[in-house]
């Protein structure tokens, strides 16, 4: 086996490689014997077919076979003893040799070197979050508005109040697109609609018709509205009132506390803001960690890599918006920035795993998993049928490996 290796790109390999006719023909000798032993060919006796007959059947699809085979073995043969490290599937050309051999040429793009430099250079600021007993009753506030009921009142609205209308805008007499709506709630002082819009659903009661203008903003995602003062014409239904649930032991039990009652419920809550306070410290430590690292270690990257992440988010965006049909997906060019710096990001991380010999922390994992099954009412057993899913674990195991590199 010959083989040659050229650059063609920084990064891409254009390897040739070429067989001996001996090695191919000895190889299609032996599959012909082989396939002789059972072939079925009318007029002859199984295992009693001449030689020649057998390769005049089958010996087309015999060589299509050897060489297909031989192609892919000599291949890994071939960047094993060159030393190569593709990094993706090769893009295969076969070739006729002059005697009878067989060759062909594989291009392919290998993985940077990459040296990080600098690391001692990067700084982060690590900001310094205090869950207070303001905070604490803010949110106990929210899980109460939560659950809040709506009752009619016999009066003017006013802030926090909901008014239910119908409504109706204008441009120049013609009604606007999305422009009409019927038994529409809005809660005063919460922004659902446009300032003056909201500004004059204020001091109305029940029966009252109102015609005003609003003035739609310049950056408004409808250009045909932009800047344009429209007409709406405004019936209320109805004003309610916002009741909140009593700040007791009853709260807790509509949020599932069954001990402990509204004290056990406060502490629960003041748990979970200090883990997310922690989870987005650790988010924004880890946003500077990883900008810096990007900053100060610029390395080119595989086009084939870059290409296969360009995919794959695109796949994720489809996911997400709930499309289909690939003909409806988003451009995948609009996801070439993200890719690029997704591919970067990870083969830097990757050497510094890779310089500072990480593996993945036992500990780290199982809480890892634990904290993703907190949510759940069984968790115990939950965070068992993650730990002995290996394909579940194939996806948090770089997560915590990726943590581990950034601290």
């Amino acid at each position: 086996m010959q083989v040659t290796v050229e650059s063609t790109g920084t990064l891409e390999r254009r390897m040739r490689v070429e067989l001996p006719a001996e090695r191919i023909e000895k190889e299609i000798e032996s599959r012909l014997k082989s396939v002789g032993r059972t072939a079925k060919i009318k007029g002859f006796r199984p295992g009693k077919i001449p030689p020649k007959v057998i390769r005049q059947h089958y010996g087309v699809q015999v060589r299509q076979e050897v060489l297909s085979e031989l192609m892919r073995s000599s291949y890994t043969d071939a960047i094993a003893q060159e030393n190569l490290n593709p990094v993706a599937g090769p893009k295969i050309e076969p070739q006729v040799t002059d005697n009878d051999g067989f060759a062909y040429v594989a291009t392919f793009d290998v993985l940077p070197e990459v040296k990080l430099q600098d690391l001692e250079k990067i700084e982060v600021t690590r900001p310094e979050v205090e869950i207070s007993d303001g905070d604490l009753e803010d949110m106990v506030l929210n899980l109460r508005k939560q659950k809040a009921t709506w009752s009619v009142v016999d009066r003017e609205s006013a802030e926090g109040d909901r008014v239910v209308v119908d409504f109706e805008g204008k441009l120049k007499d013609e009604t606007i697109d999305g422009g009409v709506g019927k038994e529409v709630p809005v809660v005063l002082g919460q922004g659902q609609m446009l300032p003056e819009f909201e500004k004059a659903l204020f001091g109305v009661t029940a029966g009252d018709e109102k015609t005003f203008k609003v003035k739609f903003p310049k950056d408004y995602h409808a250009e045909d509205l932009r800047n344009k003062k429209v007409d709406f014409t405004v019936n209320v239904h109805r004003v309610e009132e916002e009741e909140l649930p009593p700040l007791d032991d009853g709260l807790a039990e509509i949020y599932g506390v069954a001990d402990g009652g509204l004290e056990q419920l406060r502490a629960d809550v003041r748990d979970n803001m200090e883990r997310e306070a922690r989870q987005k410290v650790l988010g924004n430590v880890k946003e500077q960690v990883l900008a810096a690292l990007l900053e100060l270690n610029p390395v080119e990257i595989p086009n084939s890599l870059k290409h296969q992440e360009m995919h794959t988010m695109q796949h994720e965006a489809m996911r997400q918006l709930g499309i289909e049909d690939h003909e409806q997906a988003p451009p995948i060019e609009n996801f070439a920035e993200g890719a690029e710096k997704r591919v970067r990001l990870g083969l830097l991380v990757r050497q510094i795993i890779d310089d500072n010999g990480i593996v993945v922390d036992g500990e780290r994992l199982r809480a890892r998993v634990e904290e993703i099954c907190s949510n759940y009412e069984n968790s115990a057993e939950m965070v068992n049928t993650y730990m002995s899913n290996p394909q579940v674990m194939a996806q948090i195991e770089p997560m915590v490996l990726e943590e581990q590199a950034v601290e």
